[in-house]
């Protein structure tokens, strides 16, 4: 049975005045990536993750060394992050949420995500050490982080005052905003590797979510071929391996990966949704599954399986 612990966090906040800059990234180009995918049935040995005694899991978030981190809701209704390390579960919440959410971890062991405070608003957070981070593009309504990586550099998403929804990238105390050019509903950065390379969405004039690479300043279009209305890439290792989910005519969702220039789609055993939203160097991926409920899964390539 795995333990469950809950930290006590010191709270402190990232003082941003004067290191301010946000802007527009440019667009060198805009590309479409290729267009076709494969299904390789049985290319991953899968694992179910639930919080124990917890409901609605979600996995999210994973590293090279294996450490995983999610959320899932209580018996009253409230959701909770945490961390699954060494086969051990810890719970934490950010201070003063009612919501908190565990969206990624990077390699040094910081973990990224999102809460809701008493007032519906929605802030970025960073746990390094029991020590959060409080992290809200300034001028904005609405903040949510999404992903960082080994350098810290640290994307997302954010409502300026008149509504409207950007993406962002956080380098050393700069903001910069992220908007897919001609994206008329909105931008959501979502991954972002130690390259600098971001994915994530956009929503096009038909409402549809669109996906984007955006690499040396240059964005291409990522649609899954056969995608009904949405295709969210949302993680991207390294090496530049992008997971993440569409949907179906069905409106059921599922997985896929894109490596060198080529789609894979795949699903949990059974399942009727699956989301994939992270990749590690060995191929490890995470995300969440519906059947019999929400729950997590790490998906493992048989190609690194031991004997």
């Amino acid at each position: 049975m795995n333990s469950q612990r809950r930290f006590s966090f010191m709270l402190w906040f990232s003082v941003l005045a004067g290191l301010l800059v946000i802007s527009l990234i440019p667009m060198a180009s805009l590309g479409q990536l290729p267009t076709e995918a494969s299904n390789p049935s049985g290319s991953f040995s899968f694992s179910t993750i639930d919080f124990p005694g917890g409901n609605h899991t979600r996995v999210v978030g994973l590293n090279d060394h294996g450490e995983i981190v999610g959320d899932y809701f209580d018996s009253a209704g409230m959701r909770h992050g945490f961390l699954l390390q060494d086969g051990n579960f810890t719970t934490f919440d950010a201070p003063g949420a009612v919501d908190t959410r565990a969206l990624a971890i990077n390699n040094p062991g910081v973990i990224g995500g999102r809460f809701v405070d008493s007032n519906g608003a929605s802030h970025g957070y960073l746990l390094e050490r029991s020590a959060f981070t409080i992290l809200d593009v300034p001028g904005a309504t609405f903040t949510a982080l999404q992903d960082l990586n080994d350098q810290g550099q640290v994307v997302g998403a954010y409502n300026d005052s008149g509504g409207n929804q950007h993406g962002f990238l956080l380098t050393k105390g700069n903001y910069t905003t992220i908007d897919f050019p001609g994206g008329l509903r909105g931008t959501v950065a979502g991954g972002i590797n130690d390259r600098g390379q971001i994915v994530g969405n956009y929503g096009d004039a038909t409402a549809f979510q669109r996906g984007f690479l955006l690499s040396g300043g240059n964005f291409s279009k990522i649609d899954f071929p056969g995608a009904f209305s949405d295709t969210d890439p949302i993680g991207i290792s390294a090496n530049g391996e992008i997971v993440g989910y569409y949907d179906d005519d069905n409106g059921n969702y599922h997985a896929f990966t894109l490596q060198n220039m080529d789609f894979s789609t795949f699903d949990f055993p059974g399942a009727v949704n699956t989301q994939a939203f992270r990749i590690n160097a060995a191929g490890q991926i995470v995300g969440y599954y519906q059947h019999s409920g929400q729950h997590g899964f790490l998906a493992t390539p048989n190609s690194i399986q031991k004997p």
